[in-house]
């Protein structure tokens, strides 16, 4: 069976995340995955998980560099590191990043390539 175009990530996420590139090319990667066409029970669903657990990374990683930033007692790198630790929160936010209309795109593209899954 031919590949898919890859589901893509988001609008919301990738508006929040446009400071972070490289976090938005992580999210499509794992994205990617569902290019591959086959037998899934709950696409949508196993595609949301994969989100779910990148921006656990995110946030893991931005309480990390908060950590840090602490440690170090640098106010202005504090500052920036519990900013971006507040937006990965959002990200990850069932109410912001992976709720309502953002997640919209994503239920679309399935259910218009729900046939592959089957």
């Amino acid at each position: 069976m031919e590949r898919l175009t890859p589901p893509a990530v988001p609008g919301q996420l990738r508006e929040l995340l446009q400071d972070y590139p490289a976090h938005v090319e992580q999210l499509q990667d794992a994205l990617n995955e569902f290019a591959v066409p086959k037998l899934r029970l709950q696409p949508f669903e196993d595609a949301l998980m994969v989100l779910e657990i990148v921006l656990d990374g995110f946030v893991h990683e931005a309480t990390n560099e908060l950590d840090a930033a602490e440690a170090s007692g640098d106010a202005d790198r504090i500052e920036k590191a519990n900013e971006k630790r507040r937006l990965m929160f959002r990200a990850r936010s069932s109410n912001v990043g992976l709720g309502g209309k953002s997640l919209q795109e994503l239920w679309e593209y399935f259910q218009r390539n729900k046939g592959v899954f089957e």
